[in-house]
């Protein structure tokens, strides 16, 4: 448990960044303030930097907690921290300017705005129309089994390494899994589109009784959807360790592939992730970075 012990006159200030209200509940059940949340961010800085610096943000705030009025903000219309930068994005024929940060008083400076979620872009700003992930959301029904959705995660996997694309797996905070691969920023937004698209299609022409990549409702009544829009421009998904706004403040958490012998969707939140990352002596996804590879129009051929 991350608890902030301090008496001084500074102990609400954080990474330089000054909390207002630190003790504001964001998480009744469990008591978790505005500075708990800041300080877990202080510990998991160096894990979670890597996937969310200098990414467009799609935030969700939720000013007095999760369970009051939360909202879902893209574009930056506050004023805000020096610590949050701004980048202009084409939309259609207009420009608007999104949020992203790239230091741990920028995360800090988050939570003060009464951020709980981060959801982000699969590129950066540096080469903000070529992707360096994709992203395949494997969302169950309810009727499914933790075996089957695991079945599921692990063919794509397999599927994904007869094209010698290396994949990740990742908790969402909630009852899915995502499977993360990272790419070289190569291709634009239409190819690793329709490049997901393709790898969701061979998997539901394999198991049709068991998955489908129709996001409508009536069509995945049993069944789990391969969400592979979020390859989309503009499209964001959850960030490794980000919180949900949910009860209970679970974290999407990165995992090992071993660990899927064990339902772990619920077990991660902001109260023990650091535990877990200080017993793992590693990041789970230690290998994430070297195995980027090129998405090429052989492999699309090869779907």
């Amino acid at each position: 448990m991350i608890k902030s012990t301090s008496k001084s006159r500074n102990a609400n200030v954080i990474a330089g960044v000054r909390l207002t209200h630190p003790d504001r509940v964001l998480y009744p059940e469990q008591g978790i303030t505005k500075s708990e949340l800041a300080l877990y961010y202080q510990h998991i800085a160096d894990w979670i930097m890597p996937h969310i610096e200098n990414r467009p943000l799609t935030l969700v705030r939720c000013p007095a907690g999760y369970k009051k009025q939360c909202f879902y903000q893209r574009h930056a219309r506050d004023s805000v921290d020096p610590a949050i930068h701004s980048i202009p994005v084409e939309e259609g024929k207009a420009t608007a300017s999104y949020l992203y940060i790239n230091s741990l008083p920028g995360l800090i400076a988050l939570v003060q705005m009464g951020v709980l979620e981060f959801h982000t872009w699969g590129s950066r700003k540096e080469r903000l129309e070529h992707p360096d992930r994709m992203i395949f959301d494997f969302d169950p029904d309810p009727s499914v089994t933790w075996k089957t959705l695991c079945e599921a995660v692990q063919n794509l996997r397999s599927r994904l390494s007869e094209l010698k694309l290396e994949a990740f797996v990742k908790t969402t905070g909630g009852k899915g899994l995502h499977v993360v691969v990272p790419i070289a920023p190569k291709q634009d937004w239409d190819f690793v589109k329709e490049f997901s698209s393709s790898v969701a299609q061979s998997m539901v022409n394999a198991a049709p009784d068991r998955l489908t990549a129709t996001m409508s409702k009536s069509k995945r009544k049993g069944k789990i959807f391969i969400d592979y829009l979020r390859n989309a421009r503009a499209a964001s998904a959850v960030c490794a360790y980000s919180p949900r706004a949910r009860s209970g403040a679970p974290v999407s958490m990165p995992v090992r592939w071993e660990e899927l012998s064990e339902d772990v969707r619920s077990r991660f939140t902001i109260r023990n992730a650091c535990d877990r990352l200080k017993r793992l002596h590693k990041d789970p996804w230690q290998d994430y970075e070297a195995a980027r590879a090129t998405l090429t129009k052989a492999m699309l051929n090869k779907l």
